[in-house]
Parts: structure tokens; C-alpha cells; sequence
């Protein structure tokens, strides 16, 4: 689905990912990798083929639109590298041509080396790229940038006709600041409540669906 955003044409994807038609530009939110590995450490049994299916999914992003850079705005990483990080270390390989830009969330806590290694230009807190602002969580202060960011991993209920309700992640954009859906599926939703002049795209049924 293709939309406008501040004269700027961004095509939402199922996927849970934005592309910037301009500038050539694949822009997702909270991958959290080594998020899997982190839990298996404390004991919890979740499967290892999750990192896996986020990065198959980033693959299939690429094959798509063919983008310049990566943005990524916030909690790349989960904490710190592991042993979920080796096939990422593996695709980064792959994809060497690709300029990858992170701005830092509350979980990204690599040693600058590690960004290096993996050729990663790292933003302490923000990216600027008028007329947008690039942050890992929306800032209480307004100005003229319109803030992009994620950490929240927004979510809204959709209704059937039999009062049934489901939870789907979703695509905010309010007046002051779009949220990106958590692009890993290991993650939970804050329900958000639409108010008037917000748009709300829900991923469901395999496909982005504008909520009215």
C-alpha cells in the first residue's frame, strides 16, 4: 500500500516495513536480534528458527524493493550479541553493498566495535532527514520535524459483526509522529486508541488493510 506522508510517497509493507520511494530506503523498527537466545539462556524454551524467520523476511524485503540503505530506528540487537547474532553476522555478509543505519534503542547495548565489525553507522539518539526525524521513541517536544520511530510496538483491535475482536500490529500515523510495527514477530502489542485525524494500517490476512 502506497501512502503519503509530509509530500513523501512511503509504501507500507506486509512485512511490517516501510520503503522511502525517494531516497531508496527500507525503514523498520525493533528487530530485536538475539531476542530468542536471550530467553533460552533464562530457561524459557523458544524455538531458534524465530531469529531465523525475521531475517528470511528482511531476505524477501531486499528481493523486493532493492534498497540503498537500512534504516533501522531502534533495539536492532537485544542487549548483546549471541549466539542468534551468528546469522545475521552471516547475512550482513551477504548483503555488504547495503549501507545500514541504526539509531539506538533502550536494548541496543553493543560495544562500538561490534558496529564496526559489522558495518553498522550508529546514531546515539536520532537521524535527521528533513522532513522527518528518525528516533527509537517519540519525543515530548514538537518542532518541525515529523517523528518516525518504533519502541512501543503498536497494535489495534479490529471487531467482527458477532462481537469477535482481534489483535493485529499496526502502522500508527498521527499528527506529529508515525510508529513502526515491531518488525520481529517475538514481540507483544500495546493496544492503541485511535483519535480523530490518526491512520491506523493493520497487518492482518496477510496483507496491509487501512483502519476506518
Amino acid at each position: 500500500m502506497t501512502i503519503d506522508c509530509k509530500g513523501e510517497q512511503f509504501i507500507l509493507s506486509k512485512e511490517r516495513a516501510i520503503f522511502w520511494l525517494a531516497k531508496k530506503m527500507l525503514i523498520i523498527s525493533d528487530l530485536h536480534i538475539g531476542k530468542s537466545a536471550h530467553f533460552r539462556r533464562s530457561g524459557i524454551q523458544v524455538p531458534d528458527t524465530v531469529g531465523l524467520t525475521d531475517l528470511h523476511r528482511l531476505t524477501s524485503l531486499m528481493k523486493e524493493f532493492e534498497p540503498e540503505t537500512l534504516l533501522v530506528t531502534g533495539d536492532m540487537f537485544h542487549n548483546n550479541l549471541n549466539s542468534d547474532a551468528n546469522a545475521f553476522e552471516d547475512w550482513r555478509r551477504h548483503y555488504a553493498h547495503l549501507k545500514v543505519v541504526l539509531i539506538k534503542g533502550n536494548h541496543d547495548a553493543l560495544k562500538n566495535e561490534d558496529y564496526e565489525a559489522l558495518n553498522i553507522e550508529v546514531h546515539p539518539k536520532e537521524l535527521l532527514f528533513a522532513p522527518f526525524r528518525f528516533i527509537h521513541d517519540q519525543p515530548v517536544e514538537r518542532d518541525e520535524y515529523y517523528n518516525i520511530c518504533g519502541h512501543i510496538h503498536p497494535g489495534i483491535v479490529l471487531y467482527g459483526k458477532a462481537r469477535q475482536q482481534l489483535k493485529f500490529p499496526c502502522f500508527y500515523f498521527g499528527q506529529h509522529c508515525a510508529i513502526l510495527p515491531a518488525f520481529s514477530v517475538f514481540t507483544g502489542l500495546k493496544i492503541l486508541k485511535q483519535q480523530e485525524g490518526d491512520r491506523f494500517y493493520a497487518l492482518a490476512l496477510h496483507k496491509v488493510i487501512k483502519v476506518l
